[in-house]
């Protein structure tokens, strides 16, 4: 275990019956840091979480956090706490009953009680609203009370499944913003699982991206989608055009934003020519398919300037270009 690392993982593997949900997981989570698992359902990530937290009991593997083994420690035992999907709010209760719950159950004083309730209420901006229900707030603040009652018992590790997932579009995207903010104010060690690429690559400052129980790559978000590690990562991350290398013996991952259309040939170390198959308007962006000479189909992202909006249509022949170093190898 390295000294920057609050949660190491080592050849973990969780099975249930004949279906492997996590095979021989290596990971380590760094102290401080907002991380995220992510990937499509059934990939583990959800059994991985739940096996840190203690709410599943790993077949193969050890869970060490803070130094600690914790592999056999129930729950309760763990320096942890989770805020679940579902927020799961008692609804006869008000906001500082729920958020005091865990210390009522721990047998704390009511003075401190209240005095940390208030704290954690104040951390997620609901300090004016204790006396409510559940039911008389929004969707949103029903979110944060979940996650003032995670932070009351000042874990080492917060684990978050599917935080924003309750959520509309827009209060989704604001709440990604203040979550980032507490994180950083508090200095604690996040751990999200996310299926939404878009939420984990604008939140996370690492994260993990997993596939039928295993892990394809670690890194930050940009290194992630700048060079990804395998096709499924290129593909799973984004939007990629794989094109053959070598033969059909490896890939370049090639980003549609780092293709240019021209209506001529231009000077540019790579240079194809097509003809537009279709055109998805995206507000301040289009995505464009173009079909190439020999048959196959480049996905290409342009700003919508007026110079680009105005000159081309579907079914225009175009020229696309891009620079020898705007794709990245993959061999896998």
């Amino acid at each position: 275990m390295t000294a920057a690392a609050i949660v190491t993982l080592t050849g973990l593997a969780k099975r249930f019956g004949s279906v492997t949900a996590v095979e021989r997981v290596d990971l380590e989570i760094r102290r401080g840091e907002l991380f995220a698992l992510l990937g499509g359902s059934g990939c583990g990530k959800t059994t991985l979480l739940r096996m840190i937290a203690g709410f599943e009991t790993p077949d193969q593997g050890r869970i060490l956090i803070d130094g600690q083994d914790m592999t056999g420690v129930p729950p309760h035992r763990r320096p942890v706490n989770m805020m679940f999907q579902s927020y799961a709010l008692f609804p006869h209760m008000d906001v500082a009953a729920n958020v005091g719950y865990g210390l009522r159950r721990d047998g704390l004083p009511a003075p401190e009680i209240a005095r940390r309730v208030g704290e954690a209420l104040k951390q997620v901006r609901l300090g004016d609203l204790g006396e409510r229900r559940p039911a008389q707030l929004s969707g949103g603040q029903r979110q944060r009370v979940a996650l003032a009652r995670a932070l009351v018992k000042r874990p080492k590790l917060l684990l978050l499944d599917e935080p924003l997932a309750a959520l509309d579009r827009k209060l989704r995207e604001a709440t990604r913003f203040e979550l980032v903010r507490l994180q950083e104010e508090l200095g604690l060690t996040f751990v999200m699982v996310t299926h939404d690429q878009e939420e984990a690559m604008s939140m996370a400052s690492r994260l993990a991206v997993m596939d039928k129980g295993r892990i394809e790559q670690v890194g930050p978000p940009h290194e992630v989608y700048e060079r990804p590690a395998s096709r499924f990562v290129a593909d799973f991350i984004g939007i990629a055009n794989i094109l053959p290398l070598d033969g059909g013996r490896a890939w370049l991952a090639l980003r549609p934003e780092k293709i240019a259309l021209f209506a001529a040939r231009p000077d540019t170390d790579h240079a194809e020519q097509g003809r537009i198959v279709d055109i998805a308007y995206e507000g301040d962006r289009s995505l464009y398919r173009v079909g190439l000479l020999d048959g196959s189909l480049l996905q290409v992202s342009t700003a919508n300037t007026a110079r680009i909006a105005a000159a081309f249509r579907r079914g225009d022949d175009v020229w696309l270009g891009w620079a020898a170093d705007a794709g990245h190898r993959l061999d896998k």
